[in-house]
């Protein structure tokens, strides 16, 4: 008698349990798309499940994704550097995301000790890895650093860090030089104090200030640059005189890009997927096409749909239930979503749309996965949503 009666309360627990979150979650936000699957991939909660929603940033999730699959989590970009007989240095971007300061750091010594001190007669860059008409669904000509513009050859994500003091404009990042171009783009568009602009506006400056920076820390390695600094091809048949590999793997990279929730570091990596599979220059066209196979094969291609790989653009559409798949699919990467507060889960958030997803620990389903969409400016409440759904399972 007494065993058939504990075999019932623990027939009955997970069920209440699972009554419980989902009353909880409906209380909340009735209107809410919620889905929540254990580690088996057994539904927990579903609420408009199937009902698309504008992602935002939580789109990542996929991007990253399709990038560990098709580029490795060892992939590493490059950008190559040519020097011809009149020692005019050539630079093919490779579409590196972390094109940064500290990067530069690390190359500028290299690439001297490979041409040498004696004086470069100009720089010359070759952005065409880059399609110069590419243009990414979402991106509009502002001066917010989210807006800022891929590129085969930029630097510190095609945005100039500054700050004004008094007529002066100097660097606000210790580790970045001052450079012509920043003080007179920053002259015109930046904030009064201090700030992040993007060069989204024109992609010719977007090239000549990574030319400038990398002239600068040239400078600091100890070589010199004499001539100037313009756009062009590297001619054929000039072997690279050094090839630079992004010191931060892939792995690394999608990390970042997950916890700081940059769009331009997102779609460099996006649009490197195509061309791993399809080959250079890069396009929108060929990652989607690689984007569209690999959720085709997985069952996905209905429930979701991409227009680019950050989330800034409204033309993305998934479905809680879709992404939630993704998620089961990205549980070896999980840590990568791992931020410094513990939580591994990604927030995503366009004016109207509020979105939360990622993995929860709970007691009696252990790790599951979870996707929340919201309509509104109510980001607060996503994070009550994940509060019930964690108390309740």
């Amino acid at each position: 008698m007494w065993s058939r009666l504990l075999v019932l309360v623990l027939v009955l627990l997970p069920s209440q349990a699972l009554a419980g979150a989902k009353e909880r979650v409906k209380a909340i936000a009735p209107g809410a798309l919620v889905y929540v699957m254990d580690e088996k991939g057994d539904e927990l909660v579903a609420q408009n499940a199937d009902k698309p929603f504008v992602p935002a940033s939580v789109a990542k999730i996929v991007t990253a994704w399709l990038a560990v699959e098709v580029l490795g989590l060892d992939y590493r970009f490059k950008t190559s550097f040519y020097l011809d007989g009149d020692r005019k240095l050539y630079i093919r971007g490779g579409g590196d995301p972390f094109l940064i300061s500290e990067e530069l750091a690390l190359l500028a010594p290299q690439l001297v000790a490979a041409i040498g001190k004696e004086p470069i007669t100009g720089i010359v860059l070759d952005p065409s890895y880059y399609p110069a008409d590419l243009r990414i669904p979402g991106i509009e000509n502002t001066s917010e650093s989210y807006d800022a513009l891929n590129s085969a050859l930029a630097v510190n994500f095609n945005t100039i860090a500054a700050a004004r003091q008094g007529n002066s404009v100097v660097s606000a990042e210790p580790q970045t030089p001052i450079t012509p171009l920043a003080i007179s783009q920053y002259k015109v568009r930046g904030p009064k104090g201090r700030g992040r602009i993007s060069l989204a506006q024109d992609p010719k400056l977007s090239l000549l200030y990574a030319g400038e920076l990398i002239a600068a820390f040239i400078d600091k390695a100890g070589g010199s640059v004499k001539g100037p600094i313009t756009i062009g091809a590297v001619p054929e048949g000039l072997e690279p005189v050094y090839v630079h590999h992004q010191s931060r793997s892939l792995a690394k990279i999608i990390n970042q890009l997950l916890i700081g929730s940059n769009n331009y570091i997102a779609n460099q990596v996006f649009l490197e997927i195509g061309a791993q599979r399809f080959g250079g220059p890069v396009s929108l066209d060929k990652s989607l096409k690689v984007a569209n196979e690999m959720l085709a094969a997985n069952g996905l291609a209905d429930a979701i749909r991409l227009e680019e790989g950050s989330g800034i653009s409204r033309g993305n559409s998934f479905t809680a239930r879709g992404l939630a798949q993704v998620l089961n699919l990205f549980v070896p990467y999980a840590e990568l979503m791992q931020g410094r507060d513990g939580g591994t889960n990604k927030t995503g958030t366009l004016s109207g749309v509020r979105t939360l997803a990622g993995y929860a620990d709970t007691a009696k389903y252990g790790r599951v996965r979870f996707v929340i969409s919201l309509k509104g400016n109510t980001g607060a409440m996503r994070y009550q949503l994940l509060k019930a759904i964690e108390a309740g399972l």
